[in-house]
């Protein structure tokens, strides 16, 4: 069994998968008795720190800001002479299907649609004009800049101290300012880790319940499939089995090709709705004045606490923060591990610009098509208000090529439901083995298996609501270690500037420093040691 289990941190692995088995038991054997307790908790929790998933997700949004134009914005994450190990594309592609792409096509129509109809705040009159400008600018706001900051400090933090630093890509590394060099293996780090671990199993175990849903929904559309959460459950297992295959084969091989193939099929969909949607003129001028309201007014956004209207805060603004926070850690980590090389600035901008450029095109050009068609009585989304998943199909249903464009949505759902979790199961593994960039494939089996176990039983105990509050849930002591992680990498930034007069500019202990000169002797290589 040791070999099957080499590097693994008895610890981390153990505790939080056994904490995360016997959540699962108790949904599956006491559905209800477990949405009791999430209601209770769900309820106080939003009710008494709702404010702080407000305060971090502005918070990371100006760190980002910050970072981008100061001069740390120059510091590589890795040594000074390293350069990136992935062509920008495939860097953006696998960024992209890992944080974004199931989400897209889930809420694509259906949340600017609910916007439309009943705006945020009572800023417009529903359904009107000003609404649909209304809907589309908090849809970028939900999907944009704030949610990808998170992932850019987390991602930034862990790619600074594992390749510059040399620590372990850990989220415990990332401490190492206040907790030592030896911050991954104190209690305190391996309980960051743990905590890292059931974060990312709660954040992914909701995203593949919304993919279950939808898959069921399409299958229903075209196959006749039985609409029911028993039917959800089967998808789940069948692609959690097959999620499990692609990511025994590593990084390179199963997500970079997945990730490629998602995100080009993503833009023929794009442009599918852009060429027959209709009203293309409409919807193009409607996404330019919005995104550029977006763009203008999201500091303030940011700020707006919604008092007065916690419910719409609680079910939208509020989980949307906890679900970007779940899945800090995954998407964090292995950003950090495609992102070997590359500027600080250059790191931020493309974590924060260009997945949030796309979601901007997307829901301007999807989810406008989709008001159009509603307002147009072309379409009626809004009688399945409380059905988002067959949303996408209900709009694919009155344009050209209904069964075909249905049948390649199921597939691309499938890719991004299978992309998605792959990385997340191989992340959690890395988490579980000590930052182990070749994790045991039982440790990543075992973990894989959790999720899709969460997803199940969260379908069970309530459905969409259930996987909305299990997001929630989990990511509320992950919140605090973000804060943390941003501390550390500013205190750890602030002592590298200052290193010109105590110490080593790069942030390479001085035996790497000597390794390094020797190196570039030996292979004709001048640098700054060497000349």
């Amino acid at each position: 069994m040791k070999r099957y289990l080499k590097d693994v941190d008895p610890a981390v692995f153990w505790g939080s998968a056994v904490l995360i088995a016997v959540f699962v038991g108790w949904g599956l054997a006491s559905p209800t008795g477990l949405k009791s307790v999430m209601d209770t908790t769900l309820g106080w929790v939003v009710g008494n720190f709702g404010w702080a998933f407000i305060l971090v997700a502005t918070g990371v949004l100006v760190l980002c800001v910050v970072l981008a134009v100061s001069p740390w914005g120059r510091i590589r994450l890795g040594p000074d002479d390293s350069r990136p190990d992935f062509k920008t594309f495939s860097w953006v592609s696998m960024m992209f299907a890992a944080g974004l792409g199931a989400g897209l096509l889930f809420y694509g129509i259906s949340e600017p649609i609910a916007h439309w109809n009943t705006p945020p705040h009572g800023l417009a009159e529903p359904q009107s004009e000003e609404a649909a400008l209304t809907a589309l600018r908090y849809t970028y706001f939900h999907w944009g800049f704030n949610g990808w900051a998170m992932y850019a400090v987390m991602g930034g933090a862990m790619a600074y101290f594992g390749y510059r630093k040399n620590q372990p890509i850990l989220v415990s590394s990332t401490f190492s300012p206040i907790l030592g060099p030896d911050a991954s293996t104190r209690p305190i780090g391996r309980l960051i880790d743990a905590l890292a671990i059931v974060a990312t199993l709660f954040g992914t175990a909701t995203a593949l319940g919304l993919n279950g849903l939808q898959l069921n929904s399409g299958l229903n559309y075209l196959f006749d499939v039985p609409k029911e959460d028993g039917v959800a459950v089967l998808i789940i297992v069948v692609v959690t089995a097959l999620f499990l295959l692609s990511a025994t084969s590593g990084v390179e091989k199963g997500i970079n090709y997945l990730a490629n193939l998602g995100s080009f099929a993503t833009i023929g969909l794009f442009v599918f709705f852009l060429v027959v949607g209709g009203s293309t003129v409409l919807v193009i001028s409607n996404g330019i004045e919005s995104i550029g309201n977006y763009v203008i007014q999201v500091l303030p956004m940011s700020l707006q606490t919604g008092v007065g209207d916690e419910e719409w805060m609680s079910t939208w603004t509020i989980f949307y923060w906890s679900w970007w926070v779940s899945w800090a850690p995954f998407v964090g980590m292995f950003v950090a591990r495609i992102s070997r090389g590359r500027t600080i600035r250059e790191f931020i901008v493309g974590v924060v610009a260009a997945p949030t450029g796309f979601g901007f095109f997307w829901f301007a050009i999807v989810g406008g098509t989709g008001i159009e068609l509603q307002r147009g009585g072309k379409a009626d989304f809004l009688s399945g208000l409380d059905t988002p998943e067959l949303s996408l199909f209900t709009a694919l249903d009155v344009l050209p090529l209904p069964m075909l464009s249905s049948a390649l949505c199921i597939l691309l759902i499938a890719l991004f439901f299978i992309s998605g979790a792959d990385a997340a199961a191989v992340v959690m593994a890395t988490l579980a083995t000590r930052g182990s960039l070749t994790p045991p494939k039982l440790v990543v089996v075992v973990l894989g298996v959790l999720m899709g176990g969460i997803a199940c039983a969260m379908l069970l105990v309530g459905g969409l609501p259930a996987l909305q509050q299990a997001a929630v849930l989990g990511s509320v002591p992950f919140t605090i270690v973000l804060v943390g992680v941003a501390y550390c990498w500013v205190k750890a930034l602030r002592e590298e500037t200052r290193e010109p007069r105590d110490g080593p500019r790069d942030g390479r202990r001085d035996d790497d420093r000597d390794a390094i000169a020797a190196t570039s002797r030996t292979r004709g290589v001048e640098t700054e040691e060497t000349r």
